[in-house]
């Protein structure tokens, strides 16, 4: 019974730690123009 008083707040501090790397993707506009990299690779080099 005593490990759920560490496992409790580890596994709410990975929770908020994975939100958190989320959304500083999303605000740091990793997310944007995700076709753009899709169809880079299709196109031809010079």
């Amino acid at each position: 019974m005593d490990i759920l008083f560490v496992l409790i707040p580890l596994s709410v501090l990975l929770a908020l730690g994975v939100v958190g790397v989320l959304a500083w993707a999303v605000w740091s506009g990793q997310f944007e123009e995700v076709d753009a990299e899709a169809q880079r690779i299709l196109r031809e080099r010079d």
